[in-house]
This record gives C-alpha cells, sequence and structure tokens, in this order.
C-alpha cells in the first residue's frame, strides 16, 4: 500500500510538472458575453443609432437590480382608433424566458416620442404567472381595440413559447384600461396533440389587415406540429414541422367580448401551406405568412421556409383557397431570392390595404451560409437586412416582381440582451408597417432590444432608382 502511494504521489507530480506554464496566455474572453448590466449600459449609447432609425419608440432600462425588458420582439405598431399610433409587443428578459408579457405604449405625435410601455397581459417577473407571447392588435369600427396573444399555461407540446391557448383582451377607452382576459375558441387541426387538453401551436406574426372577405380582418398564421404527431428529424430547432394556414375574424366591428369573436379558418389540416424540409421531405418548414393585396384584387403570400429562399402563394377568393407555394423568384424564369429561414415580411408601400401594386420585401440575400455559419445558426445567420423592391406584373406568373436586393442596415458585431449571456446578434426582422399621410415607416426590433422605425421613402422603391 505504502508503494503503490508513493507511485501515485510520483504521478501527480509529473502530471503538475506538465501543467501549462503560470505565464500561458490566459483563453480570450467571448467578446459577446455581456457580463454585468453595467456592461449592457456601456454598449447602448454606441448601437442606438447604427441602423440609421428615424423614430426611437423603445430602449430598455437598465439598472443594477436587473432587468425584464431587455427582449423586445414582435412588434407590431398599429393606428389607434383616436388617431393616435399604437404599439403591442412581446417582451422579456430574453426570449421564452418565464417574465415573458404584452407591452402596450402608443405615440400621441406621430411616432416621436412614446409613452412608457405597460404590461397589458402575463408576468412582470418569474412566478407572476405564465408566460404570454406573440400579442396582436384588431380595431374595431366603434373603436374597441382588441389584443390577442399566446397564453401559456405550463404544459409544453414542442416549444415553451408556441404552446398556449389563444386569449383576449379588449379595451374601450384607447388602452388606459384593459380587461380581463377571456379565452377565444381556435380550431383544432389534425397537426395538433390528440389530447385535446393541450393547447395548439399557434403563431400569428403579423397585423391582421381588412383584406377579407366585405373588409373582415385576415391574416396567415403558423401552426406547429405537435411533437406526439410528427417528431422532429434532426437536432435542429428549425426542422421541426411547421405549416401555414388562414383566418378571418368575422364580427370584430359588433364589438364582441373577446370570448365570442368568430374566427373562420382557411387551408387546415392536410390542405395546409407546406414546403419540404431539405433532407426529410416528409417534414415541412413552411412559416411566418405575411400577405399583401394585388391590384387585381388577389393576395399574394410569402413565407419563410428552409429551402434557401421564400416561397409565394396566391389566392383568388379573398383567402380561403391558396396555390401550392412555389420558391419566389425575382421575375419569371429569373434567379431566386435568397434568405434563410428568418422572417422576410412585404408590405405595400401605398397603404398596408392598398393593392398599390408596388411593395417592399425585407431579406438577408443569403442561403443561411454566411461568414463561416450554416443554414441552423439562426442566432447569428439572420443579418444583414436587404430591401427588395417589387412591382406587380399583370398576366405573369409569379405576379411581383424584384430589384435587385439593396443593402438597408446591419450593425457592427455587438451582441445586445441580458446581461449573463451573450445576448443578441441576430437582426430578425419581427417588424410591422404604416402608412401615414404618404410616409411609409417600418417599426422593427433591433436584435430583439430596441424598438426603432425607418421611414421607407420613395426612392426605394421607385423603378430604376437606387438611394
Amino acid at each position: 500500500m505504502k508503494r503503490s502511494a508513493l507511485v501515485l504521489t510520483a504521478a501527480l507530480a509529473g502530471l503538475s510538472a506538465r501543467a501549462v506554464p503560470t505565464n500561458a496566455p490566459a483563453k480570450p474572453a467571448d467578446p459577446n458575453f455581456i457580463a454585468t448590466p453595467a456592461d449592457l449600459k456601456a454598449r447602448i449609447p454606441g448601437q442606438l443609432r447604427i441602423t440609421k432609425p428615424d423614430f426611437v419608440v423603445f430602449v430598455p432600462e437598465v439598472t443594477d437590480e436587473g432587468v425584464n425588458d431587455t427582449g423586445n420582439e414582435h412588434f407590431l405598431v398599429f393606428d389607434g382608433p383616436d388617431g393616435s399610433l399604437m404599439a403591442v409587443w412581446t417582451q422579456s428578459s430574453a426570449e421564452s424566458q418565464p417574465d415573458q408579457h404584452q407591452a402596450f405604449a402608443r405615440s400621441d405625435d406621430g411616432g416621436k416620442t412614446w409613452t412608457k410601455p405597460r404590461i397589458v397581459a402575463g408576468p412582470k417577473k418569474p412566478g407572476d404567472g405564465h408566460m404570454a407571447s406573440w400579442g396582436y392588435p384588431l380595431v374595431s369600427r366603434k373603436g374597441r381595440i382588441y389584443i390577442l396573444y399566446s397564453q401559456h399555461i405550463g404544459r409544453v407540446d414542442n416549444f415553451p413559447h408556441h404552446t398556449g391557448w389563444l386569449h383576449g383582451i379588449c379595451s374601450d377607452d384607447n388602452g388606459a384600461t384593459w380587461s380581463a382576459p377571456q379565452n377565444v375558441p381556435v380550431r383544432r387541426s389534425t397537426q395538433d396533440n390528440p389530447d385535446a387538453t393541450m393547447p395548439p401551436n399557434m403563431l400569428c406574426w403579423q397585423k391582421p389587415l381588412r383584406l377579407g372577405k366585405d373588409g373582415k380582418y385576415f391574416a396567415g398564421f403558423t401552426r406547429w406540429t405537435s411533437f406526439a404527431v410528427k417528431k422532429n428529424p434532426t437536432k435542429s430547432w428549425i426542422s421541426a414541422d411547421s405549416r401555414v394556414e388562414f383566418m378571418r375574424f368575422e364580427n370584430v366591428d359588433d364589438n364582441p367580448e373577446p370570448k365570442d369573436l368568430k374566427i373562420s379558418w382557411f387551408m387546415a389540416d392536410d390542405q395546409a401551406l407546406s414546403v419540404p424540409f431539405p433532407g426529410h421531405p416528409e417534414v415541412s418548414a413552411c412559416q411566418e405568412p405575411t400577405v399583401v393585396k394585388l391590384p387585381d384584387g388577389r393576395l399574394f403570400c410569402v413565407m419563410r421556409t428552409a429551402s434557401g429562399s421564400p416561397f409565394w402563394s396566391v389566392s383568388a377568393d379573398t383567402g380561403e383557397t391558396w396555390t401550392p407555394p412555389r420558391r419566389l423568384l425575382r421575375k419569371d424564369g429569373g434567379e431566386p431570392l435568397l434568405h434563410p429561414l428568418s422572417p422576410c415580411p412585404m408590405y405595400d408601400v401605398g397603404g398596408n390595404e392598398a393593392g398599390s401594386g408596388r411593395y417592399v420585401l425585407f431579406i438577408h440575400s443569403h442561403d443561411g451560409n454566411y461568414k463561416g455559419y450554416k443554414p441552423t445558426d439562426s442566432g447569428y445567420h439572420r443579418r444583414p437586412i436587404h430591401l427588395v423592391a417589387g412591382r406587380f406584373q399583370a398576366g405573369a406568373d409569379q405576379p411581383v416582381w424584384f430589384d435587385e436586393p439593396q443593402f438597408f442596415f446591419d450593425h457592427d458585431g455587438v451582441s445586445l440582451g441580458k446581461p449573463g449571456t451573450k445576448g443578441r446578434l441576430d437582426l430578425a426582422l419581427y417588424s410591422s408597417f404604416t402608412v401615414r399621410n404618404g410616409q411609409a415607416v417600418l417599426w422593427y426590433p433591433e436584435r430583439k432590444f430596441f424598438l426603432l422605425g425607418r421611414i421607407i421613402g420613395d426612392e426605394w422603391s421607385r423603378e430604376g432608382v437606387r438611394p
């Protein structure tokens, strides 16, 4: 035993002698890591205007006591019934954290200044209740404002921030006070968990617009398939099965209680729009539809996919049926527009419901292979932002043709977000669009941190002209 102990001691001594010398260079610190609130606060001044915003809606408050507002996304700005601009967004310390909630603010001077946001649904801090996510507004012709959102109940079907019942609140005093939450009935799908007590996984990411039959609110949404129905074939979240459906709100202008809202559902079950995931054709990756009106009255939809490009579909019956999705090209027979699985919103520069024939599409202009990153590296390749001007082409197969992508904005590689994490570098454009008095504005979350607005002047969409 004594000899064994001596041998072990000698071996340990040898290992110690071969250890890294004390004067060896230290491993460099991760430049993305945000160590403290002070570290984050020091980054803000140099980053706030790097994307050249014309409006600043919200900058997170950073104090030594901590933060619960450093995650800001799904930013939907809309016209209030009193002539104001209003905004609702999903806020948290970081995406999908237990403090995720719905924030509301308003501007009475066209977006120059904004009220301090108020939490209108969901927890202020972890433990105050289950998270409330992905809210979107509806405004009745009588002035009632609705916010509908996904209410988590503590059960997870595929991803925690996806699974939830549709809840709604309403205000009859321009957002000063809000009703108690109510459950809004939704149609179940064959893609949902067979257990009817498990909430679905439905995300509506853009404002519903009055593009439906008889001027009713209409929107597309993503339904993520339950893992009890279809397993994810890879280790990456981007291959989880997902499809696009559509909904029309039938009675908003009657001012019903949220629980009495009536919704018609289109392209459900096996009719849902789908795009095969590369290498796994049994799985669909088709998400986050944007819908615009064409001058001939049809509706045109653009969706993100994992196929290296957005895909498109068209409806000739105000959104009740849609053509099979196809890859988005610059023009008939032209090159595909490149984009990874990231938001690719498209807006009508004449007004959200105008059908002007002039559009702007926002993409990254690469297929996910970016600066050494791969299509699964969504936290890093979702940048920069390019603007692509599009115009209606009567008689064409693809009814909107696009110019070359134009660089719109990027940042300089500094991460922003919750202290104690690496923060965010992605420019995932969970944005919205307003046109007031002829001025078009893109409202966007920047690194899911700042909330900003940028004017889209005619120079961006005028044929043959570059800013």
